[in-house]
């Protein structure tokens, strides 16, 4: 589990519990299933007040159902949760994702966002949702870090995706350039002025979440081998190199490493998630220039333990790094341990933010 540091316990006990809104994402996929196994973890709610946001109908039926599984994981009995039904409409079915079952993540999100704003929650951690539901139902956002982010009325934020290693303790932390959008448009996605504008969001994110002023950021090559001197794609020698060394020049007191070759980037990371002690200071982040070049060596290391944490936001907002698997759903052999994860990062920052920010 997301280890909460013995500094931070101290800080739990001079402040308020966070006081956090959990959606129950797609109810036909496992999110449900997730948060029950969850909320079952007595250490989970033991810093923050967690509220369901969801349908507490829905959450008992598969409580129920799952009860009848052989050897199923302890489950939160939904009665003794704190549970806020928003109205949803339409038939929803255990792994049968559809229009219903989109239209009902939606409403839960959309619930869960107002409240936070209206200052009636510290931050959101969101269940997973389906973005083929979404459009189903007729909303079509590329997932939820936009829908957040429109709502919230930002137009800077970002994806980063936060583990720390059971082998070691280290924390590696991975900002997404460019997220949902096809590989074709990658290239002429990114920018200059777009880099720009997630290096700021990230380097403000180490400070005023995690403590760290003058970080080590590393920073991904395009193409393979950084292009090889054009060799293999033009990008870095016709912008992303100048681009660097411009942001080394305004930022004397960060450590900006790159363009990195994509295939070596991770070797660092990678040594120091499982121990080796020939791995020497790796960053403190690193910034992937798309989806993929991301996600792969993240999930690699930590699928079962990452959380998708939205930056650039007025409220802390974190959700496991897994989709819906709806062929599982139902079953009882969800890992909730992304979740659990997810819910005590979100009680770290908020806290954090509150030594920062006092009211």
């Amino acid at each position: 589990m997301y280890q909460i540091k013995q500094a931070d316990l101290r800080n739990f006990g001079q402040q308020e519990r966070p006081r956090l809104a959990l959606t129950l994402g797609d109810p036909a996929g496992i999110g449900p299933e997730v948060i029950l196994k969850a909320l079952a973890d007595s250490e989970v709610s033991q810093y923050c007040d967690v509220v369901v946001v969801g349908n507490g109908d829905l959450l008992t039926q598969i409580y129920h159902k799952l009860n009848l599984t052989e050897n199923v994981a302890p489950l939160a009995n939904p009665a003794q949760l704190s549970v806020i039904d928003v109205p949803t409409v339409g038939e929803i079915s255990l792994g049968m994702g559809n229009a219903a079952s989109g239209a009902a993540s939606f409403a839960y999100m959309e619930y869960a966002i107002a409240q936070t704003l209206a200052g009636k929650f510290d931050g959101i951690v969101t269940g997973p949702i389906s973005k083929s539901t979404w459009k189903a139902a007729g909303y079509n956002y590329p997932g939820q870090t936009e829908l957040l982010a429109q709502k919230s009325g930002v137009d800077r934020f970002g994806m980063l995706f936060v583990a720390r290693s059971p082998f070691t303790g280290w924390t590696i932390r991975a900002l997404l350039a460019t997220t949902h959008i096809p590989l074709s448009q990658v290239a002429d996605t990114l920018t200059p002025q777009l880099l720009t504008k997630k290096l700021d969001l990230l380097v403000e994110c180490l400070a005023q979440d995690f403590g760290i002023e003058n970080g080590r950021i590393a920073i991904a090559g395009l193409n393979p081998h950084s292009g090889e001197l054009g060799q293999l794609g033009t990008e870095e020698i016709d912008w992303l190199i100048p681009w660097i060394e411009s942001e080394r020049r305004k930022r004397p007191n960060m450590q900006l490493e790159g363009p990195i070759p994509p295939d070596t980037m991770w070797v660092k990371p990678g040594l120091a998630w499982y121990g080796n002690s020939r791995v020497d200071h790796p960053a403190d982040a690193y910034l992937a220039l798309y989806h993929d070049q991301g996600l792969i060596p993240v999930k690699l290391m930590a699928f079962d333990r990452a959380v998708n944490t939205s930056i650039g936001l007025p409220f802390v907002r974190t959700s496991p790094d897994h989709g819906t698997a709806f062929d599982i759903a139902g079953k009882g052999i969800a890992d909730a341990t992304s979740m659990k994860e997810a819910i005590a990062l979100a009680a770290e920052l908020v806290n954090r933010r509150e030594d920062i920010n006092p009211a």
